[in-house]
């Protein structure tokens, strides 16, 4: 699909409410630039995917990649406790990408964009021989209670994290629902001291945490939530606890919480998914599993950008 047809069909979707949340885009698609309204601060994440690392085109459609190329950055609003305004789109499209492969990616897109309010406000397109490239710019605002950072986490903060871990690749990395709602549920009716979302798994992404927060860590792997997929996948305890903590791409929210307030999180149960207790921070450096007592170090798995999928 050439770049200006394109445009002239976002635009048509645009006009038919397929597209319906552009309260914060005073002009989105068809000129230079994007106009939009904005006040407080602003929020603004991208990430980009790619066929043979992220997703292998041959095994799924491009709606579902839209879907995912979309989900992703909702994902990294979702961490910092944001409410998405305004998406832009940028396409490496294969040269034997048909138009009808090409309209399905953006439907897939713009689909669950509109769920979260998000505009699609533009981006561009090109065509090469190689493989697809989809990247995407997510704008957002935070709310009054300031952005989710990773660097608030203190000793004595319960870890907290939101539906079950491990298995993506089962399928749940193509059809996961970004935690935006659940997020601004927590950031508004609880004090939370630190936040971002699970992209490459509980192991590496609790020592990103820890890292900007200046802590250690400790998990409690008999606390950790396993995925149904997992289970299916393994029947080893030991081997189903280290997928939970490296096969990465859960796109859950892992939290830093004082205390009492982690306690009341559990005990309340606010969200339309389950939120667990399965460690706390602790002071120095280290960071520990621990299981029935027993301390060791935790091991640097989780899924690595750079590599294909499996």
């Amino acid at each position: 699909m050439r770049e200006n047809s394109l445009i002239s069909w976002l635009q048509q979707l645009d006009l038919s409410g397929q597209n319906r949340s552009a309260k914060d885009v005073l002009h989105g698609i068809g000129d230079d630039a994007a106009v939009l309204r904005t006040s407080g601060d602003i929020v603004v994440t991208t990430d980009l995917i790619c066929d043979g690392t992220h997703f292998k085109l041959e095994e799924c459609t491009p709606r579902q990649i839209g879907r995912k190329a979309i989900a992703v950055n909702l994902s990294d609003i979702a961490a910092m406790a944001a409410r998405p305004t305004a998406a832009f789109v940028s396409l490496l499209l294969p040269s034997s990408f048909t138009r009808s492969m090409t309209s399905e990616l953006m439907l897939g897109l713009i689909d669950l964009a509109s769920e979260f309010e998000c505009s699609v406000a533009g981006g561009d397109t090109n065509v090469w021989q190689g493989k697809l490239v989809v990247n995407v710019v997510i704008i957002g605002k935070a709310t009054n209670r300031g952005p989710l950072l990773r660097n608030g986490a203190q000793p004595g903060d319960v870890i907290l994290v939101t539906g079950a871990l491990g298995g993506s690749l089962a399928g749940h990395h193509l059809n996961f629902q970004p935690r935006v709602q659940e997020a601004l549920q927590l950031h508004e009716k609880f004090l939370l001291h630190a936040g971002m979302d699970l992209s490459d798994g509980l192991a590496m992404d609790l020592a990103r945490i820890c890292q900007a927060s200046g802590c250690g860590a400790e998990i409690h792997v008999e606390s950790l939530p396993i995925s149904s997929a997992v289970k299916q996948l393994s029947t080893s305890r030991d081997q189903q606890f280290k997928r939970a903590l490296g096969d990465g791409e859960d796109f859950e929210l892992l939290i830093a919480a004082p205390e009492d307030e982690a306690a009341r999180i559990v005990s309340d149960q606010p969200l339309n998914i389950p939120i667990t207790a399965v460690g706390h921070f602790l002071s120095g450096s280290n960071i520990w599993l621990n299981k029935a007592g027993n301390r060791w170090p935790l091991p640097h798995i989780g899924y690595e950008h750079g590599t294909s999928v499996q």
